[in-house]
C-alpha cells in the first residue's frame, strides 16, 4: 500500500514485489501484481488483475488496461496502450508437460503504440511506432 513517502500510488490489494522498479505518479490498481525486476516508467497506470512479470520494461506514460499479463522480456516504449484483457503471448509452442523458460520470447512495442481490447499479440515480434492494432485482431508477425 502506498503511503505518503511514496511517489507513485498502489492500492492495498495490490502486491509490489521488492525490486521492482517504479516510477512517480504512476497508479498500480486493485490485484495487480508487480514482480522484482520490473521497470515502470513515469505516470503510467495499470488498471485491475495487471501482471507484470520479472524483466518486463514499461516507459513513460503506458497505460495497460484491466486484466493483461506482461511476460519476462516484453518491452513497452513511452506512451503505449494496452487495451483491456489483451493477450501477450511468451512462447511460440507451449506444451504443458515441458518447461520452456530459455524459449521465452519477448514483444517491443514501440512509442505510441495503440493495442484494442482482447487483441491476442503473439511473441517475438515488433509493433511500431504509433501503429493501432484493432480490438480482436491476431497479430503474428511485425506491424511497421
Amino acid at each position: 500500500m502506498s503511503d505518503d513517502q511514496t511517489p507513485y500510488f498502489v492500492h492495498e490489494s495490490a502486491y509490489v514485489d521488492d525490486g521492482a522498479e517504479i516510477g512517480e505518479g504512476t497508479k498500480i490498481w486493485h490485484f495487480c501484481h508487480v514482480y522484482a525486476g520490473a521497470r515502470i516508467g513515469r505516470n503510467c497506470i495499470l488498471g485491475q488483475n495487471v501482471c507484470v512479470t520479472n524483466d518486463v520494461v514499461i516507459g513513460d506514460n503506458c497505460k495497460i488496461q484491466n486484466n493483461v499479463a506482461i511476460y519476462a522480456g516484453t518491452v513497452l516504449e513511452d506512451d503505449v496502450f494496452l487495451g483491456p484483457s489483451c493477450v501477450l503471448t511468451n512462447i511460440t509452442n507451449p506444451r504443458a508437460q515441458v518447461v520452456r523458460h530459455s524459449l521465452y520470447e519477448k514483444i517491443v512495442f514501440h512509442r505510441g503504440t495503440s493495442v484494442g481490447a482482447n487483441a491476442t499479440i503473439v511473441c517475438g515480434i515488433e509493433i511500431g511506432r504509433y501503429a493501432f492494432i484493432a480490438a480482436g485482431a491476431v497479430v503474428a508477425k511485425d506491424v511497421p
